[in-house]
């Protein structure tokens, strides 16, 4: 496990007008970081990484031809889907497991973290985006990809895939309707996560600069294997076009975050 860049980002024609993210995209971490004392089998599970992510994130990006922004570090490090005054921002304990070079923190390791891995990758994002609303003259279209447990504390999620937004339903309605339309696919709407969550990627550069934006979360068993992310590639790809086919979806339009009446 090695990793030696906060992000890697999937070339793309900035033309496109769409652009994919994947923040929990790998398990991997610095070498200077060892294993933060967890075992091997610890990034093997969801608390590491997202599982199926990358490898579906890569594959969209090729057949849409858009650029791609994935982080390069395990979420375990410090989570870039987090805002930097966030408490799960380093998480001490997760499903769990106990991550040992986690706790104690110190206040300076915590803003070694954030400078080198957090700020970089979210510098990325944001280069990213305003690289490809220079080329179009539009406001880009934002679309992140993340998978979920297929049961949580022996729950079952029923769910094969769900859409997290906010307040701004422009993207997220037409994304909820077209997998919807998907035989035998159960979709959900703001489960099994709310996707109103203050200063995390979405809110950061999208729910705040009124750009359209969706959050689209698949259960891990469905895209754990090559099949599986084959099926789900040939799946979105289409949908993801007809988004950005939509001229509604690349004009700015404030939406007030819901997490100003949650937190304010």
């Amino acid at each position: 496990m090695s990793c030696n860049s906060a992000f890697e980002i999937l070339s793309g024609d900035p033309a496109c007008g769409l652009i994919l993210l994947a923040d929990h995209a790998t398990n991997r971490l610095p070498s200077d970081y060892g294993s933060l004392g967890l075992p091997p089998e610890a990034f093997e599970r969801h608390i590491a990484y997202d599982i199926g992510v990358e490898a579906l994130t890569r594959s969209l990006s090729a057949r849409l031809g858009a650029p791609a922004a994935m982080s390069c570090f395990s979420r375990l490090l410090i989570d870039p889907n987090r805002g930097e005054d966030d408490p799960t921002l380093i998480m001490r304990i997760s499903d769990g497991a106990i991550i040992p070079a986690n706790h104690p923190l110190p206040a300076e390791e915590q803003r070694r973290r954030i400078e080198r891995f957090h700020r970089p990758y979210h510098q990325a994002v944001s280069d990213l985006i305003a690289d490809t609303e220079r080329a179009t003259g539009r406001t880009a279209l934002v679309l992140s990809l993340h998978s979920y447990t297929p049961h949580w504390k022996g729950v079952a999620r029923p769910w094969h895939a769900a859409v997290l937004w906010d307040s701004d339903p422009r993207a997220a309605m037409r994304l909820i309707s077209a997998l919807r339309d998907i035989d035998g696919v159960l979709v959900g709407d703001n489960e099994p996560y709310d996707g109103a969550l203050r200063g995390d990627t979405m809110h950061r550069h999208c729910t705040e600069k009124g750009r359209p934006h969706a959050l689209l979360e698949i259960r891990q068993d469905e895209i754990g294997a090559a099949d599986g992310i084959s099926l789900w590639s040939d799946r979105l790809a289409p949908i993801f076009a007809a988004l950005n086919g939509e001229p509604d979806l690349h004009r700015t339009e404030i939406f007030p975050s819901r997490t100003d009446r949650i937190w304010g």
